[in-house]
């Protein structure tokens, strides 16, 4: 008979968005969605960074990443919101502050079609 082997599980540690930090990118995430800029979204945890990725699209690269980066907690701050060309669009210690960078008009979709 075959012994038993044992799963093996990757144990260590992730860096993960909590309840509080989740609530206002949700918050987030569901305003532009029913302003018809996002449509899908991604969570990752690695062992320095989670990421919260927002799509314009299905299955084409993120339009935002919203990031956590506990080890720069003390210089720039943990938070950080990239745009799809990986330029930083805003950087600080606390949540909702990085998350008032999508308060601004300029990611309002625009219809350049014609005229109806």
């Amino acid at each position: 008979m075959a012994g038993i082997t044992p799963l093996q599980f990757d144990k260590s540690p992730k860096i993960a968005f909590h309840r509080i930090e989740m609530s206002a990118i949700l918050d987030v995430y569901g305003r532009m969605v029913m302003a018809g800029q996002a449509k899908d979204y991604a969570i990752g945890m690695h062992e320095d960074h989670a990421v919260f990725a927002i799509f314009r699209r299905h299955a084409e690269a993120p339009t935002w990443r919203i990031e956590k980066v506990p080890a720069l907690r003390n210089q720039q701050g943990a938070f950080v919101v990239y745009g799809s060309q990986g330029q930083v669009l805003k950087r600080g210690h606390d949540i909702k502050t990085v998350l008032k960078v999508f308060e601004t008009r300029k990611f309002e979709v625009l219809n350049f079609g014609k005229p109806s």
